[in-house]
């Protein structure tokens, strides 16, 4: 298919038709939400099949409720006069021809097809476009496209008209995609009502493509992948570092949708001059600091920019393609957060999306119907790109407003209709592996205690939902967190086999390094047992050889780890895009520098060179002052102009006459070195040979035993601690494989002073309770020890530390 492109022209007769087709659509259709959801599947910009003509199509009711003639409303293509790299982040001018195009309005809707139109590939920069109109009072409006797929220069610039029928036609794993459901599959999938259902993987990694490799972006995520690959392939040993990214057929990345942007940090589309039918703008591909959770749902269908070094979309598939490569192919799961929009996203949306304020920035409205049917459709074009599943980020959040009680409820029938979605990549129809993250009922107090983690798997069957274990409060580097957690890992054992298990994640780790370790009040001390200082401590929480086997050899579910705390590298919560909470932000991670900064760390030439600039020569300095700030945002109910009067009274680098704008220059310099400290592209050579060997071995060991994803036995399998404790946590458990071939026996010093086991202790403990099956005593082999432990049938088992045996009975 290659596309036509010369003097964009409106086709009258084709624009004619497609309005007809709009009018047969709504008169097919009594309920407003059925017809919206056809109807939105041709929003946007559409390549058309032969590739002569493009169809443009925009959700609009904020012009009929304002009044504004339909003769005054017009499509705006912008198609470059040269050859322009949209991959340079380097700000540059670059000339556009400007087209403006009559559409035709229907309803609440305005249509266009044009031919003449330059469409977007992987090696050509496609016609700009966006809606232009002027207002009674002669000022010229624009309107973005939210259902867009391709934003070169960021959501808050005109999209791109991209042949995403191209990319599908050429991506590198349409076998991957041909097979599903047939014998041909090299994945998994379940019948569901027609359609394959893609299974959960076997183990999962948690990635953020930001910090993963040195390039920051999803190409280098793709060569990483593909370095492993070839070297799987001819046996080839993988290095420390790569074990961390190996092992696993599941990669959950971290959202991938365009962000928000700082107005005062961030322009990226800044138009110059205009010259009749010209037009000159400044224009940058995107480079912001975030996590990837402070989206503005407009322009939700397209790839973040900002981790596209290329500029191109089809990053994102060739990064999914060289997962699909593998020779134990790697299902992809998108991190979807659809539960809000950040501020500025009501610059983009119009108000029908939007139901008010919320907890993260703008609460959507689940029930207006086009705007509800226009959500699902970002989720399957955006899915469509080739992801195996996804997880609703904050699902609990994906609340409504109930009229007649004046309550908020949750949308579940929203949840559901996300469920429901069909993708069609390379002409197969699937639904993907569904993940739920639902924490309900938070953020009520009690959420802890009245949270089961089961309500949408008991409306879904095939769902899963994060576990207890691995929602975001978890701080295993506390004294007796395991202790304390005891009965929500004995839910995992119970009823388990639906959820996601593991300590580790991008949450949970951001959690730890929010601690104050220097205070005990309401909270446990730090566990000595863990480590000599603070970051080994956070290390071996988040990472030890006790936690990794008790949910990759022992517990039903899918274990997640997450690469950062695979490589004991450090991670914090990084964003450069709010300029209203930034600085307290940065107060709220104060206490990253006890967790994660050691002295020779700030040292380095490689890190924080930006808060070095403004005159920190140490971290004590440094933590001092980080300390100071984060007490003065609760002083001040933080007032930046009194934080910082308060801040210039005291001994410290930034001078004494600080303004509001030194703390928000402070606050960007420590995101972007955090951000840099973070890129795990520096800790490469601190890995461990021994550490990452065994690690990826109890990946390898829940792979080889597929049967362990399902929920214990509650007649045949065993799982306890002993108590009293003695002071050491240890867990231990027995489980018997589902044709009776093989008997495991798994025991893990969580946390404590040394334990002394045996097969034979163990069965003798676990006789004191009436419930118990009978644990053999004979018969067993070391099947995995972790380092430190003998390789026996007689172990000694350190804080941490762990073994499993394994019999044929």
């Amino acid at each position: 298919m290659s596309t036509k492109y010369g003097t964009p022209t409106l086709l009258t007769d084709r624009t004619d038709d497609l309005v007809s087709w709009h009018e047969t659509v709504v008169s097919n259709h009594g309920d407003t939400f059925e017809a919206a959801k056809e109807l939105s599947e041709r929003l946007g910009a559409h390549v058309s099949p032969e590739g002569d003509a493009v169809e443009f199509g925009f959700w609009t009711p904020e012009l009929v409720d304002d009044e504004i003639p339909a003769d005054a409303v017009e499509l705006e293509l912008l198609t470059p006069l040269a050859d322009t790299d949209p991959a340079e982040t380097d700000h540059r001018e670059v000339t556009f021809q400007r087209d403006r195009i009559p559409t035709k309005r229907v309803g609440e809707y305005h249509w266009a097809v044009v031919e003449g139109v330059r469409a977007g590939t992987r090696d050509t920069l496609g016609s700009l476009y966006q809606l232009v109109y002027e207002d009674d009072d002669g000022d010229e409006h624009t309107i973005q496209d939210p259902v867009s797929y391709s934003v070169p220069f960021g959501a808050f610039a005109p999209a791109e008209v991209y042949d995403v029928g191209v990319l599908d036609e050429t991506r590198a794993d349409r076998e991957y995609f041909e097979a599903l459901g047939t014998d041909e599959e090299r994945v998994s999938t379940t019948d569901d009502d027609g359609l394959p259902r893609i299974d959960p993987a076997t183990s999962m990694l948690e990635i953020h493509p930001g910090t993963a490799t040195e390039r920051g972006s999803l190409a280098g995520l793709a060569e990483r992948y593909e370095d492993i690959a070839a070297k799987q392939r001819v046996d080839e040993p993988l290095e420390p570092w790569e074990r961390a990214f190996a092992g696993y057929d599941g990669i959950q990345v971290m959202p991938v949708e365009p962000l928000t942007e700082n107005e005062e940090e961030h322009d990226f589309w800044s138009v110059e001059f205009e010259a009749g039918d010209s037009v000159t703008v400044e224009v940058a591909r995107p480079e912001m600091i975030n996590w990837g959770y402070d989206i503005v749902v407009s322009a939700f269908s397209a790839p973040n920019p900002a981790i596209l070094e290329t500029g191109r979309p089809d990053e994102l598939v060739d990064f999914i393609a060289a997962c699909h490569d593998l020779p134990r192919p790697i299902k992809v799961v998108f991190d979807v957060a659809l539960g809000h929009a950040d501020d500025r996203g009501a610059e983009l949306l119009n108000d029908r999306y939007i139901l008010g304020p919320g907890m993260y920035g703008k609460h959507l409205d689940y029930t207006e119907p086009t705007a509800r049917a226009i959500f699902l459709e970002m989720q399957r074009r955006k899915m469509d790109f080739g992801a195996d599943g996804i997880r609703v980020d904050g699902a609990q959040d994906f609340t409504s407003y109930d009229e007649e009680s004046g309550e908020m409820y949750h949308d579940d029938d929203f949840l559901a209709e996300m469920d429901r979605v069909t993708q069609e990549v390379a002409g197969t129809e699937y639904r993907p592996w569904m993940i739920y993250e639902d924490g309900r009922p938070w953020p009520r107090e009690d959420w802890e205690l009245a949270s089961s983690y089961r309500a949408l798997i008991e409306q879904h069957p095939h769902s899963f939902q994060w576990s207890p274990i691995t929602f975001a409060h978890n701080t295993p580097a506390l004294l007796t967190f395991w202790a304390t957690k005891w009965w929500r890992a004995r839910e995992v054992g119970e009823f388990g086999g639906n959820w996601l298990t593991g300590v580790a994640n991008h949450d949970t780790v951001r959690r730890g390094t929010q601690i104050d370790p220097t205070v005990e009040f309401n909270q446990s001390p730090v566990n000595p047992y863990l480590g000599d200082d603070y970051p080994e401590t956070l290390d071996e929480a988040y990472d030890n050889a006790a936690s990794s086997m008790l949910f990759h050899c022992f517990l039903p579910g899918v274990p997640m780890d997450f690469v950062h705390a695979n490589m004991r590298a450090p991670w914090g919560f990084i964003r450069d895009t709010d300029p209203t909470w930034n600085v307290k932000v940065v107060s709220d991670e104060s206490k990253f520098l006890y967790w994660q900064v050691r002295d020779e760390d700030f040292e380095d030439d490689r890190f924080f060179d930006r808060v070095k600039e403004l005159g920190f020569d140490s971290r004590e300095e440094l933590l001092t002052f980080m300390n100071a700030l984060s007490s003065t945002v609760g002083a001040t109910d933080y007032d930046l102009d009194v934080m910082a009067e308060m801040l210039s009274a005291m001994e410290q680098p930034l001078g004494d006459d600080l303004s509001a704008a030194d703390l928000e220059a402070y606050g960007y310099a420590w995101m972007r070195d955090v951000h840099e400290f973070a890129n795990l592209s520096h800790w490469h050579d601190a890995q461990d040979d021994e550490r990452s060997a065994y690690r990826l071995q109890t990946r390898e060991f829940r792979h080889d035993r597929p049967w362990l994803l399902a929920d214990l036995d509650a007649d045949d399998d065993y799982f306890t601690y002993r108590h009293p404790t003695d002071g050491t946590v240890l867990y231990y458990g027995f489980r018997t494989s589902p044709d009776g071939t093989e008997q495991l026996l798994f025991a893990a010093n969580m946390e404590g002073v040394p334990v002394g086991i045996s097969p034979d202790y163990l069965a003798a403990d676990a006789a004191e309770d009436e419930n118990a099956p009978d644990i053999p005593t004979d018969g067993w082999e070391p099947a995995l020890v972790a380092p430190g432990v003998a390789e026996s049938t007689e172990v000694e088992l350190d804080n941490g530390q762990a073994i499993v045996w394994r019999r044929e009975p």
